[in-house]
This record gives C-alpha cells, structure tokens and sequence, in this order.
C-alpha cells in the first residue's frame, strides 16, 4: 500500500545526505564525490521506509518480503559505493563534472546544490518507489518474488562482474589505450549499465508481488538515465577519441542489451 507520508520522508533523509555530501564537496572542489553516495542513498531511503511504516515494531516483525528486499539493496548499495570510492579515490574530479563545473559558472559551488546533489536525491526517491511499495507489504512470498530475486542476480553478476574484469583489465599496463572486449564485455559495451537495468526490474517485479504495480515508474526512470542519459549516451559521448579501436568494438558489439559479437 502506498503511503505518502511515509514515502515523504524518504526525501527529506535524501535531502539531508545530499546537503552534507555537498558541503564536502565544497571542501574537496570535488563534486564527484556524488557518485559514492548515489548507491548508499537507496539504502538509506529502503531503511527510512521500514522505520516510518504505522506498524513498525522493531526489526523482529519485519516479514520476509522486507528482509528479502533489505539484504539484495543492502549488498548492491555496498558493494556499489565500495567499488566507485575505490576507483574515484585520489583521481580528482570526473571530466563530467568538470564540463557541468565550466558551463554553470560562476558561482557553481552554491549551483552544484541543485543541479547535481539535491537532483540526484530528488531520482534517486522516485526509483526507489518499489522499494517502498515491497516493504509496506505483509503478503507472503511468490513467483514474483522469486523472478525478482532471479532478475536481480543477473543483474548483479554483470554489474559487479564487469566492474571487477574493467579494473583488472585497467590494472595492466600493457591494456593502456586498449579496448576492454573481454567476460561480460565481449556481450554488451556497458555490462554494468545492463546489470543496474537488471537489478531495478528485479525490485519490481518484488513490489509487483506485493501488489505495487504502480510503482513501475521506478524502474522506467533508472532505464531511462542508462540508456538515454547520463549512461550510455553521456559515456559514449567522446570515447571514440580516446581509444581508436572503439569504433570497432561499437561495429560488433551490442551497446546495452547483451548478444553475440556480431
């Protein structure tokens, strides 16, 4: 059941995590550091929904549903800010961030407020809307749970595969300028984007089983920003400029939906 004071809250937490992140921005002259805290704020969002549920009354009463739905976002949210904190670390700010730091300035430290951290708080609520549609819930498990739980792993192994083959291939020196077409990539240009696509969908057909079918504008947003947005088209952008042999792979290799080299 959909509860809007509930699902309120939710970005009121947002808010404030994306306020304090952005005063060490300030500090950092780094705002950057936004994509550390994009996975941990659907782990806040998941937990603020549990507590301000009218039933809550302590975590022994959660049912199965919200103890499935806290382990898979607890373990992707993790596992996420982990691995972009470690790749970020010690390496400035993105050139994607630069170029929105040089077309909004001056005065970009106080622009960055909104344009980057509170617009990243304000997606990341409306995707999570089946986070909160699964953990209102109290039915039992089912076969949606089941395909949830199933899409979600795929997801999972290609997003945290394909991070984990991209940087030992980064790792080695002799790759320098070379095209990752290796594991996951041989399939799809961007195995993480794809498992990301995965996992939401997995989410949902979990709050789908819980009766949330309305909360399908989630998954809808996030697959938007992959494959339209800030993913694929954002990356892809200038990419073939840096590495020659890009061209090539994007001949015989699908963009985001994996298939056979072609």
């Amino acid at each position: 059941m959909f509860d809007f004071s509930v699902y309120a809250r939710g970005l009121g937490v947002a808010g404030i995590a994306a306020f304090v992140v952005w005063v060490l921005s300030l500090y950092k002259r780094n705002v950057g550091i936004v994509d550390s805290l994009w996975s941990l704020m659907f782990l806040m969002l998941a937990i603020t929904f549990v507590l301000a549920q009218p039933a809550w009354a302590g975590w022994a009463t959660l049912g199965s549903r919200s103890v499935l739905v806290l382990v898979l976002v607890s373990v992707w949210a993790v596992r996420l800010f982990v691995h972009i904190t470690w790749r970020n670390w010690g390496h400035g700010e993105d050139r994607r961030y630069q170029a929105i730091r040089a077309r909004n300035e001056p005065h970009f430290a106080l622009k960055s407020l909104y344009l980057v951290f509170l617009l990243q708080a304000v997606l990341a609520w409306i995707i999570a809307l089946p986070l909160q549609g699964a953990l209102s819930s109290s039915k039992p498990l089912g076969l949606f749970d089941l395909a949830g739980t199933t899409l979600w792993l795929v997801g999972f192994s290609f997003e945290a595969g394909g991070d984990w083959q991209l940087a030992r291939f980064k790792a080695d020196r002799t790759n320098q300028g070379k095209v990752m077409d290796r594991g996951f990539w041989r399939y799809t240009r961007h195995p993480n984007y794809f498992g990301d696509f995965c996992v939401w969908w997995g989410f949902y057909l979990v709050a789908l089983g819980a009766g949330a079918w309305w909360s399908v504008v989630g998954p809808l947003l996030m697959s938007v920003l992959l494959m339209r947005v800030s993913g694929v088209t954002l990356l892809e952008q200038d990419i073939g400029e840096r590495r020659p042999g890009y061209a090539d792979y994007v001949r015989r290799t699908n963009a985001f939906f994996p298939g056979w080299k072609k």
